[in-house]
């Protein structure tokens, strides 16, 4: 280190330049090595991960408790499919109603069997798991507003080539 009047060298932790006592400057702190960053970044992907799990759980319990009302106010013999507008149809109701619940059942299970897969993978660091986030994040955009923000967290923390390359580290 020198003097920045007089181009004296210095001893590292002098207060003032013994030749023409100009006072020294602080020492610059380090740059924040690879080790600091990816110390953070593993943090950022454990949270993540943990919001993952809760989504997963969230869209699972309230899809099975919506699903059960649904199931007991549309079937039974007052229910909507037998006396609501898809009684004349070309399907009996009976077939059509029962097949639409199935449906949204399977639905429910495996968009939360895919977040809890993602928040698993994430946890673990694994490099699936980094895929089927981004997979379940793409396909939670249309949720407004929990989905879509927590697609984004997930595209913007595991998209690109510095995060690509973090997550490698990890």
């Amino acid at each position: 280190m020198f003097c920045s009047g007089c181009g004296q060298a210095l001893v590292p932790g002098q207060p003032v330049c013994s030749q023409c006592g100009r006072p020294i400057g602080p020492p610059v702190p380090p740059v924040p090595n690879l080790q600091f960053q990816v110390a953070n970044y593993a943090g950022r992907i454990r949270a993540l991960s943990i919001v993952w799990f809760i989504f997963g759980g969230l869209y699972l319990v309230l899809g099975v408790i919506g699903l059960t009302f649904a199931h007991a106010f549309l079937s039974g013999p007052f229910g909507a499919w037998s006396h609501g507008p898809w009684s004349h149809g070309p399907f009996p109701p009976e077939m059509l109603g029962p097949a639409i619940l199935r449906f949204a059942w399977v639905l429910v299970v495996l968009r939360s069997g895919l977040a809890l897969a993602a928040g698993w993978g994430l946890m673990e660091r694994t490099q699936w798991g980094r895929i089927v986030a981004i997979a379940a994040a793409f396909l939670c955009l249309i949720k407004v507003p929990i989905g879509t923000a927590l697609g984004i967290w997930t595209l913007v923390t595991l998209l690109g080539y510095r995060n690509t390359t973090l997550y490698d580290q990890l």
